[in-house]
């Protein structure tokens, strides 16, 4: 099986309008656990949830990793550590009246040995995937006009421009237990994975992320040129991105003491 290696950036910014970023993200430090999320509930409320939310995959990921052979393994890992999001910013709302409306959108992705991406997401902060100059919505937001459009209550268009959109259906710490959607990824050489909160999407779409990226190469050049485009779009909300990228696992060379005496070794036969 080809083998893949990956490089991974972040970036996060409170906007042009919001007073204050009330987003997070984790990147674990082996770089194999990523998560971006989207507080909810006034300026007290919103950061601690999505706080308290990376904090608990954080929580998980140094209290013990999963087989990343194997695929179902790490997915019951995440789904885990998602539900455990959920309880810890629930847990704090029961507790805090002051913030008892708290809550947080979630996507968080685990990267495996076996060439695959486990996706866990609750609200509607997204995943995509850029393939062969396409992006590719992984996650379905877990909002009310995205519900209505699968019911073909709405176009597509009428979801861009909808003042309800990211009235949410679903996100972690309102109840004790969240469904929580889980979506696996078979990566390829040259794929781009992005997590972000709806900061991005709310300013630039598919078509729109996908040009912003031509000529582009590493992560961070990926990350930076994306925030300028929604700063420059406008930015209404807070925005935070990591981006992923995947290339081929290049074959570890010898040292050149090694290969100089084989290379001895063969003179002399």
């Amino acid at each position: 099986m080809t083998k893949l290696a990956w490089s991974v950036a972040a970036v996060t910014d409170r906007g042009l309008h919001r007073s204050e970023n009330q987003d997070n993200y984790y990147i674990s430090p082996d770089m194999r656990v990523f998560v971006v999320a989207d507080g909810m509930g006034g300026l007290k409320g919103g950061a601690r949830a999505s706080k308290l939310a990376v904090d608990a995959v954080e929580a998980r990921w140094k209290d013990g990793l999963p087989d990343f052979e194997d695929r179902e393994a790490v997915q019951e890992w995440l789904v885990d550590a998602v539900a455990n999001a959920n309880q810890s910013v629930f847990t704090a709302a029961s507790q805090d009246e002051s913030v008892q409306n708290m809550g947080t959108t979630i996507v968080a992705a685990v990267q495996t040995e076996a060439n695959t991406l486990q996706i866990a997401h609750v609200g509607d902060s997204r995943a995509y995937l850029i393939r062969d100059g396409v992006t590719t919505v992984l996650t379905q937001d877990h909002s009310v006009v995205m519900e209505m459009v699968l019911k073909g209550q709405l176009t597509p268009e009428q979801f861009k421009n909808s003042p309800f959109r990211h009235y949410l259906t679903r996100c972690v710490g309102h109840s004790g237990k969240v469904e929580i959607d889980r979506t696996p990824v078979e990566l390829h050489p040259d794929d781009l994975i992005i997590l972000s909160t709806d900061g991005l999407s709310a300013v630039l779409d598919e078509e729109a992320i996908f040009n912003e990226l031509k000529g582009l190469d590493t992560p961070k050049e990926i990350c930076d040129a994306l925030l300028k485009s929604t700063l420059d779009g406008g930015a209404p909300d807070n925005v935070t991105i990591v981006a992923v990228k995947y290339s081929l696992q290049k074959e570890k060379t010898k040292k050149k003491k090694e290969k100089s005496s084989e290379d001895k070794a063969q003179a002399n036969r």
